[in-house]
């Protein structure tokens, strides 16, 4: 049994989860709100074309001139989103005791994200526009498929490309927790490029685990506190969630949706897009001034598919927690392993229904105990 001084710890670091999570939460509404609001300042109160008007005389090209559009638009709500990115990814994480990043590092990790960011961003806005001006009403059909492939090229790099811009990986040492992860992949035939640890602990507390890449990029990342805080049956569980979105072709399923979604956002989109042009003394589809409409449809067709596409991720999570018991039929180190992440990553572990509803790709931590203590271990 837990002592008193136990049980007052865990109780206050409930309390701070749920302040920690009220905090994120309303940043995110609040930044959302913002997103939209400047969205349709653009969109509909004239201000797009003058600025329009004034980047023209620079240069005549179209091209040029629909990325310093763009990036205009970007520079404004970054400067006005950097209260919010500030306090929530700095002050808000060491205030909570997570973070363990200076400031140095944290502008230092901002300048990488702003740079990825350009590096693939850029291509896609050009592509965005060269299909608006060249296929007209059909763009949304280019550009879909231009997305798609994208999203599988991008999985495909981000692992070796990408993700080592930011962290420092390395094998997993021999022992233990090396020797367990093995026995899982020779017994389920998993193809996979290597077991790495990743320096997580570099920018905060918090732990992770996972599976990442496609094709021959495919490797199993933890983290290093994930690592040094876990007990081999717990991060034997924890992988074989993992292993679980894998057999269950999670990845696969989810890049194959993603492009259902794309595909008929872009459609609809689309077609309001263009229902609305002439209401505001538009012709064309590929109008400058004009895009901002299309990117207020694409807005709020994002923050309706949001709550499905959690929805759907919460199912393929407990489909892999299902899984992972099955295989392990380790139910307490299961419970004790979710109990850790909740606690290291302060996470609220009973959010409100309707928060979880709209805002949680992943269970309460409540309920993934609750249904483990509950579920039948049987082979899957």
């Amino acid at each position: 049994m837990q002592s008193a001084e136990d049980q007052g710890k865990g109780a206050l670091r409930s309390e701070e989860a749920k302040e920690y999570n009220r905090i994120k939460i309303r940043l995110s509404i609040i930044d959302l709100l913002i997103t939209i609001m400047l969205i349709i300042v653009l969109a509909f109160s004239g201000l797009s074309r003058t600025l329009v008007q004034a980047i023209q005389p620079y240069t005549g090209n179209p091209y040029l001139q629909f990325l310093v559009f763009i990036a205009i638009i970007g520079f404004a709500a970054g400067v006005i989103g950097f209260p919010l990115t500030f306090y929530g990814s700095y002050l808000l994480e060491h205030r909570f005791g997570l973070s363990t990043q200076t400031i140095f590092e944290w502008i230092l990790d901002q300048t990488k994200s702003l740079g990825v960011g350009l590096a693939l961003g850029i291509p896609v806005a050009i592509a965005f526009y060269y299909f608006l001006i060249v296929t007209g009403s059909f763009w949304w059909l280019y550009f879909s498929v231009f997305i798609f492939l994208f999203a599988v090229l991008l999985a495909r790099i981000a692992p070796v490309v990408i993700f080592p811009l930011f962290y420092t990986f390395t094998p997993i040492e021999e022992g233990a927790i090396q020797d367990t992860i093995l026995d899982i992949i020779r017994k389920h035939n998993i193809s996979i490029r290597g077991i790495y640890s990743f320096n997580m602990s570099r920018e905060t507390k918090k732990a992770n685990a996972g599976f990442t890449g496609i094709g021959r990029s495919r490797r199993i990342i933890l983290s290093d506190t994930l690592i040094e805080s876990f007990s081999p049956d717990e991060i034997a569980v924890i992988f074989s969630h993992e292993v679980g979105h894998y057999t269950k072709r999670h990845i696969i399923k989810n890049i194959l949706l993603s492009g259902i979604v794309v595909f008929s956002t872009f459609f609809l989109c689309g077609q309001l897009y263009e229902w609305t042009l002439p209401r505001y003394g538009f012709v064309y589809v590929h109008e400058i001034a004009a895009t901002p409409i299309l990117f207020f449809y694409l807005s709020l067709a994002s923050l309706i598919t949001m709550p499905l596409v959690n929805a759907l991720s919460r199912y393929y999570e407990r489909e892999a927690d299902r899984f992972a018991l099955a295989l392990t039929k380790d139910r307490a180190a299961f419970i004790s392993g979710m109990e850790k992440l909740a606690q290291i990553n302060l996470a609220d572990r009973e959010p409100h229904p309707i928060i979880e509803l709209l805002f949680y790709s992943h269970p309460s931590i409540k309920k993934r105990i609750d249904a483990a203590r509950t579920m039948a271990l049987t082979p899957e």
